[in-house]
């Protein structure tokens, strides 16, 4: 199966990752918007059960304006997720968006440049877990 993001697994719980993505993220300007914890909706929604997973939206607010003022539509992909999961062996695996796999990043050279930038930026937090 090919790869969809920057995926990592750590050496720690998923309690651990939770408590230490935001300060990751902080660190090259990202910060979470939202937090959707996919376990708890699937359990309210369907009566489920499934593995801890949190789905984290990221924004840069500098690098979300400049895109936007680049093209209106890019809002589609914003925020950057960021996930985390715990895999069966309870350590937690962590997968970013690559925004240069968006069909945008290839069709738009300005897009392009700021999703080298935002891929950079998610690379140096998975690389800080």
């Amino acid at each position: 199966m090919p790869e969809l993001g920057m995926k990592k697994t750590l050496s720690y719980s998923f309690d651990e990752a939770l408590a230490k993505i935001p300060e990751a993220l902080k660190s090259e300007g990202f910060g979470v918007l939202t937090e959707i914890d996919v376990k708890q909706t699937l359990k309210q929604k369907l009566d489920v059960d499934f593995r801890r997973y949190r789905i984290l939206g990221a924004c840069n607010p500098p690098l979300a304006h400049k895109v936007l003022s680049t093209n209106l539509d890019v809002g589609l992909m914003l925020p950057c997720n960021v996930i985390v999961y715990e895999a069966d062996d309870q350590r937690a695996v962590v997968v970013a968006i690559d925004p240069m796999q968006t069909p945008a990043a290839h069709q738009d050279p300005q897009i392009a440049e700021v999703a080298t930038t935002v891929k950079g930026k998610l690379a140096r937090v998975l690389d800080l877990l």
